[in-house]
């Protein structure tokens, strides 16, 4: 520290590269999730100590939420992208395709953070919850107005249920992730995608 720095008591700039310790600490809450991942095994991971963990995040509930907007940046950006699809049909097949390569990308922990991250959690950790399920309901609820939309068009029945729809595609997402987690491999998750686009809805059917 400077003496212009002693005299003002203007802090010294941080000896760590931010960007770089709020990625390690998306890995380490993908990993092991919320509650699971404790401060000192932040900490060492990042390769900083508590004290300047606090004072560059705030605290452990902070940092989450910053690793989640990440997330949302990075690795989540892409299944929304598909979502721009101008079909229902193809914003489906598209977060379900990208699912399949991400889910089983050995860069990173398996399966998705925004389903993993608050697993197991306690109802001190409820709020953590909440904001994961709000991601995913938002998801949800974007596949279904896309679907929505296409049964407005024309492009699918009148009969179609799209909230059912929907939560039915949800689930395979879902679905994706645990078998990610539980060591499938990206081909027999597109195998999964195949059965899953059969499934939907013939736009000739009354």
């Amino acid at each position: 520290m400077t003496t212009t720095e002693r005299t003002t008591g203007r802090r010294p700039r941080r000896s760590f590269d931010r960007d770089k310790a709020l990625e390690t600490a998306l890995t380490e809450f993908w990993r092991h999730g919320y509650e699971t991942t404790s401060v000192a095994m932040l900490t060492k991971a990042m390769g900083i100590n508590p004290p300047s963990l606090y004072a560059a995040f705030g605290d452990k509930r902070q940092l989450f939420s910053e690793a989640v907007q990440l997330y949302g940046r990075t690795h989540g950006s892409h299944g929304a992208r598909a979502l721009d699809e101008p079909t229902a049909r193809g914003a489906v097949e598209g977060v379900l395709r990208f699912a399949a390569a991400d889910y089983t990308d050995p860069s990173h922990p398996p399966g998705c953070f925004v389903i993993n991250g608050a697993t197991n959690c306690t109802p001190a950790a409820e709020d953590v919850k909440a904001e994961l399920r709000a991601i995913r309901e938002g998801t949800k609820r974007a596949i279904e107005e896309k679907i929505t939309a296409d049964v407005a068009a024309g492009r699918l029945p009148d009969s179609v249920d799209a909230h059912a729809l929907a939560t039915f595609y949800a689930a395979v997402i879902q679905g994706m992730d645990t078998q990610a987690c539980d060591g499938v491999d990206r081909a027999t998750l597109e195998s999964m995608v195949d059965l899953a686009m059969a499934a939907w809805p013939d736009a000739s059917a009354p």
